[in-house]
């Protein structure tokens, strides 16, 4: 008997591009994966090589195809996931970006959404797209792209410009051109996006100055994104399935029921639940967006985002030098039994979620002549928890009580950190057999749309838990713990 053909998730983040192969089970089979560079040309500022982007995707992408047929296995499909928000605009005629890809990071339109915030236009803002007037989102990106690159406002407004979040630019270059389209999910971060009614919206594009000739088509999150160039992978493969990094991950992890809440743990972190059909809207600064859209028809959720995670461990490890690899933080981690009042706030390119403090920068506090790399590290685990703590703690004050959260992403392989992360939260965490659940989601929206999987059912059979971790902090203990943070943050915000 034959076996089943493969997916290939095309997993687009923030420091790599990865090509994961997938079965029928949500196995992986396959992975490839390359960083590349990260540019910072001045404070707050984050950016990427769109080509240099593109060429590690289209190298995992042979790498996996070479190791299917390796295995006598075809692929029936590719999925797309991408690090949200980032943005790129390309010439039509040629590909050729006009400037470097603006990471979400990015913190440079701080000014502009201020401006806008105080000419009172956040409310309208809001009440179409479920998001805030933050640097962190694409139309502000566009904008700066548009009035700082010489010609661009022209070539935009006689059609000869694209805009797109990465998924988009991946799949026009994919497509060889063919196809400028995006799904729900990316077009819900842009800030151009009216969620209620699933559409470009002209008075948000009138408000950022932006064309509307710049915009991709969007569809479903399972849907026919045309097919690959066979000219790249010496076969053409149907591109079937797109969704944002966090909405995949919420979509790997089976979160198809209103209240399920999943966290990841990668260069960010972004904490989703499931609210149906409904599009509630938070009164404690978290946001409302497209979980996934299928046939037409939009699933909501609330989200909240932490701007630096991962991204802090990799600071350890290339900035500061103090470790060689991030899975030497745990053992550091777990050999102090108190970290003595240290507390790193990684507000490097801004607070996200709840704080929204986009001119904040980062912070560590408690330190003294005993303070060294193991009191640092274990510091910088412990903000993880604790950004995750005041997500939470947003989601609880506007009526939600979560007993529990499915976590993936890289970090949570360290052991140390998932139980701290448990015993601060105060509920029980559930690691996943399958930890690449971004991935796995993109292959799971693609599977759908081809076929190789029938029904919701199947992929809830898929999931499996690995491990799963109870708080076991005394309350005292834990308030303690967080009154020091909440002051660490205090003392960080840029208000002061």
């Amino acid at each position: 008997m034959p076996q089943q053909p493969l997916i290939l998730s095309i997993d687009q983040g923030t420091t790599s591009s990865r090509a994961i192969l997938f079965d029928e089970s949500g196995h992986s089979v396959f992975t490839a994966q390359r960083e590349f560079q990260q540019f910072f040309p001045d404070s707050g500022w984050v950016e990427h090589d769109p080509e240099e982007i593109w060429s590690t995707v289209v190298n995992v992408c042979r790498e996996a195809i070479t190791a299917a047929h390796k295995i006598g296995r075809t692929v029936a499909a590719i999925g797309i996931t991408n690090q949200r928000e980032t943005t790129v605009v390309w010439e039509r005629s040629t590909g050729r970006p006009i400037y470097n890809a603006i990471v979400w990071q990015d913190r440079r339109t701080a000014t502009l959404c201020n401006k806008l915030k105080e000419a009172g236009q956040e409310a309208q803002v809001t009440a179409k797209t479920g998001l805030l007037l933050d640097p962190y989102f694409s139309g502000t990106k566009v904008a700066w792209i548009l009035d700082h690159i010489d010609g661009a406002r022209a070539k935009a407004k006689s059609g000869d410009l694209a805009f797109g979040t990465i998924d988009s630019f991946l799949l026009w270059r994919l497509t060889g051109g063919k196809v400028h389209a995006t799904d729900a999910t990316n077009a819900s971060r842009t800030l151009l996006y009216n969620i209620h009614n699933n559409q470009w919206d002209d008075d948000l594009l009138t408000l950022l100055n932006v064309p509307k000739s710049l915009l991709p088509e969007v569809r479903d999150c399972a849907a026919d994104f045309g097919n690959s160039n066979p000219e790249l992978f010496g076969e053409s493969l149907p591109i079937c399935g797109i969704a944002g990094d966090q909405q995949a991950a919420a979509f790997g992890q089976a979160c198809f029921e209103s209240g399920m809440i999943k966290s990841t743990y990668g260069t960010g972190c972004f904490v989703l639940m499931n609210t149906g059909d409904q599009a509630l809207s938070s009164k404690n600064n978290l946001l409302t967006t497209i979980s996934y859209q299928l046939d037409g028809k939009t699933t909501y959720a609330i989200e909240g985002s932490i701007f630096v995670a991962g991204a802090a461990v990799q600071w350890l490890r290339d900035g500061l030098g103090i470790i060689k690899s991030a899975e030497e933080t745990e053992a550091l981690a777990a050999s102090l039994t108190s970290n003595m009042g240290v507390y790193l706030v990684p507000a490097f390119t801004g607070l996200g979620a709840p704080h929204w403090d986009a001119f904040a920068r980062g912070s560590l506090f408690g330190i003294t002549r005993s303070t060294g790399v193991k009191e640092i590290v274990r510091a910088t685990l412990e903000s993880v928890c604790y950004q995750t703590h005041d997500l939470f703690q947003a989601m609880s004050d506007d009526g939600a009580r979560p007993t529990q959260v499915r976590v993936d992403g890289g970090m949570i392989n360290n052991n140390w950190l998932s139980q701290f992360l448990s015993d601060i939260l105060n509920i029980n965490v559930q690691r996943p057999k399958q930890t690449e659940t971004t991935a796995l989601g993109a292959a799971y929206l693609a599977g759908l749309q081809c076929g190789l999987f029938d029904s919701f059912d199947k992929l809830k059979e898929n999931w499996k838990q690995e491990a799963e971790f109870e708080p076991s902090f005394e309350e005292q203990h834990r308030k303690t713990l967080l009154e020091g943070w909440s002051e660490a943050v205090r003392r960080t915000r840029s208000e002061l």
